[in-house]
This record gives structure tokens, sequence and C-alpha cells, in this order.
């Protein structure tokens, strides 16, 4: 899906012909006196998940959860609470967690003294049981699995739930055998239902209109940290909560994850922007690199057409049936046939070309050698091999696709030269 005009109209006058980004030095207070003008919230057609679907959710869970034979399953706070529930709470040091058993409506285990806020969040399930703050919660946990008719067997663990509440209910129930929740969260959050890529679409929408627009507004001489703050605003601006945007500038560019060395805007430098939000908590992951203030050099332009054609070619690769390692493989291929790595050996490409992305930016189904998932509808993840020289620079395209029943579409419209980053 391409970014809807209508969605950013009135950003005022932007170069027609994104080449060459370049413009005065100004005192910083002038640079941002009218940063943002124009932008408007791109979300006001949003369409929240529903309880129903949640609903759904739960039943697809208790599906595998017999599969497995596994009695219940435990959530502490994160981003499954949020999934399954609706509900984002703080990681406390006392115990809340949200009870899924097989059978019968989920229900929550809470510190007395926050259950009537808790009471406020619950749109899913109705029961909630208290502890007070000389009261054991993993008895009650235990108390209320037995309730259920589950005194033993297979009890799930999700991946977030933090230790000392695993190792407290293993203390007070011996009888358990504790499983990983993994084979029943998994397979529930991997494959995104339509509600959830509209969602995510949104996102990175607003997270490509943000960086565009702050391309338009740079200044020699800016910080990348200027630079961060001014995607921040924007993203913020255009209606998404941003993640943080990472920006690396020249030499800087060849750390995946940034420098902590000061980096200021020179003409001729590569400028690389790493950038995302999130929408009703699901999160776009966007990145763009342009040449900063003149015509780029044969070498730039050599380097950024070839992270080019790798990106292409992961995309190309991914075909439903096939298995996740095969999208790494095809755009690991392009750049080890022009004499970069081979594997993570540097110049080359130094980590996978692709993560899964949903309420987590970074989340299951990873494109990387090994991964034997087959891809199929509803899959989500970014396509991003970037390419590092050490001691000149680094380009990194990002952009995430969907997997439908036809095949990968983009979320994100993708880079067409380092002369229009912004086709």
């Amino acid at each position: 899906m391409s970014i809807q005009r209508r969605d950013f109209l009135k950003w005022g006058a932007m170069s027609s012909s994104l080449g060459v980004f370049t413009s005065i030095a100004a005192p910083k207070s002038a640079l941002l006196s009218h940063f943002g003008e124009g932008l408007e919230k791109m979300t006001r057609d949003l369409m929240p998940i529903t309880n129903d679907e949640r609903n759904a959710r739960i039943e697809k869970a208790r599906k595998l959860m017999r599969e497995k034979q596994i009695g219940a399953i435990l959530l502490d706070c994160g981003t499954s609470l949020a999934y399954f529930t609706g509900i984002h709470w703080w990681p406390s040091e006392r115990t809340m967690v949200a009870i899924i058993p097989v059978e019968g409506e989920i229900l929550y285990v809470s510190p007395a003294f926050e259950a009537n806020r808790l009471r406020e969040l619950i749109n899913i399930g109705r029961e909630v049981r208290t502890w007070e703050e000389h009261e054991s919660p993993y008895e009650l946990i235990v108390k209320t699995l037995s309730e259920f008719g589950i005194r033993n067997g297979k009890l799930g663990m999700e991946e977030r739930l933090r230790f000392f509440i695993y190792d407290g209910v293993r203390q007070a129930a011996p009888d358990f055998q504790f499983v990983s929740a993994d084979p029943v969260t998994i397979p529930c959050r991997m494959i995104k239902s339509p509600a959830e890529i509209a969602l995510l679409q949104k996102a990175n929408e607003i997270t490509l209109s943000a960086i565009q627009y702050t391309v338009g507004q740079l200044k020699e001489g800016m910080s990348n940290q200027d630079i961060s703050g001014l995607i921040d605003e924007a993203q913020k601006k255009l209606g998404g909560n941003s993640d943080g945007a990472l920006v690396t500038i020249g030499v800087s560019s060849t750390l995946p994850h940034g420098s902590v060395k000061p980096q200021h805007l020179s003409k001729g430098e590569i400028l690389l922007m790493d950038c995302g939000c999130t929408v009703e908590g699901y999160t776009s992951d966007i990145t763009r690199t342009i040449v900063f203030g003149a015509q780029p050099s044969p070498r730039q332009r050599e380097i950024w057409n070839l992270e080019k054609k790798a990106q292409d070619a992961g995309f190309a690769a991914a075909r439903l049936g096939d298995p996740c390692e095969n999208v790494d493989i095809a755009a690991r291929k392009v750049l080890t046939d022009a004499g970069f790595g081979p594997g993570y050996k540097l110049p080359g490409c130094p980590h996978r070309t692709g993560h899964g992305i949903g309420l987590d930016g970074h989340e299951w189904g990873n494109m990387v050698l090994g991964n034997k998932k087959k891809l199929e509808p509803g899959m989500c993840f970014s396509i991003e091999p970037t390419l590092v020289i050490p001691g000149e620079f680094g380009i990194r395209l990002e952009d995430c696709v969907h997997m439908t029943e036809e095949g990968p579409n983009w979320f994100s419209r993708t880079s067409f030269s380092v002369d229009q980053p912004f086709a």
C-alpha cells in the first residue's frame, strides 16, 4: 500500500527534486520555530483493535493450549498482556498477572490496593482476585488455578514473565510442569489480522512522512540528536508515538545501532535515519539513507545502488510457503556476488536481513539463515540488508512487508534511487 497524498498535503513548499538536501546554517531557535507547520494528524480514521478480536485471539490460544495439553497460561505485564487483554501495566515488583485457563473466562491476580485501577482497564474478563501486602500472590495464583480444576500438569509461562514470579509460583505449586507458552503465544501473535495490518500500515505511513518532512528542513551543522528530535516531533504531530529516531552521520553510519561520538551535518556526507513510531501499540520501522547537500560521489552511488539491489532481492525471495531464511540468502547473495562478505564479514552486511514486527519492534519470524519457518499470509517483517564499509560509511534501506495470499506487500514506498529516496 502507498501513502495517500491527502494524509500529508499542506507541508508548505518542498523541493520537487530531493536529490540534494542542503540549506544555509541558522541558529537552532530559528530552525525550530516553524517546524511542523502544515503537518496534520493522519490517525483520524483509526480503527482500534476491538474486544471481539481479542476474544478471538484468546479462543485461538485455547485451541493451541488443548493441542499442547497446557492447562493455563500466565501473562505478566508486557506486549502479550496487551495483545490478549488490551491492558498496559507498569512492571512493578508487586505481582499482577492475567491467567488464561484452557476452559473458563480469563481473570486477574492483583495487589488489593491496585484492584480498582485495574478494573478500570479491564475489557476482557471480569474477575479480579486480590492479595494484601503481607500475603503471597503465588499462593493465590495456585488457589485460583485449583478452582478451575488445574492442580497439576503443564502450566505455560509467557516469555516476558519475570523470573521472580515464575519462581514464586514454582515453589507454591511443585506438582506443576512449567513450560514455555511460546507454542501458543507466538503462533497467535506472528500472524496478523487485517485490523493489525491496518494499524501497522498507518504507523509506517506516519514514519515515512515524518522522515520526508524532516529532510526538507535539514540545515548544515545540525547534530544527529537535532535531526532525531525533529523526526520524533514530526511523528508526534502526525499522530504517532515516536519510538525514537536513530540518526548517524558520515563514518558513524558504519555502526548499525549508532555511535556516541559527536556528529554534525556537512555537505556530501551520508545521513542514515532509522525511525519508528507506534499507533495503538503497533510499530513501524523504516530507514532512509541520503547524501546531504551535494550530489553523491561515484562511490556513494555505487554502494547505495548495491544496497537497493539487495533489498529488492530480499523482497523477491519472500514467497509464500518458502522458508524465512530465503529472504536473507537472496539479499546477501547480491552483496557476496559484488565481492562483499561472505556471511557477516565486513565490508558487507553484519546482521540478519530482517526481523518480525508488530506490537514489539522486533518480533519472531526473523529473516536469517537457518530459520526454516514457512512464510504465510499475515506475517510481517522488515527487509534491511545494511551494507557497511568500515572507515567510510554504511547504507541501510529498511522497509517492512506483510505477506498476503498473493505474496509480499510493502508497508511503505521504497526508495527509488539515491537521488529520489522518497519516490
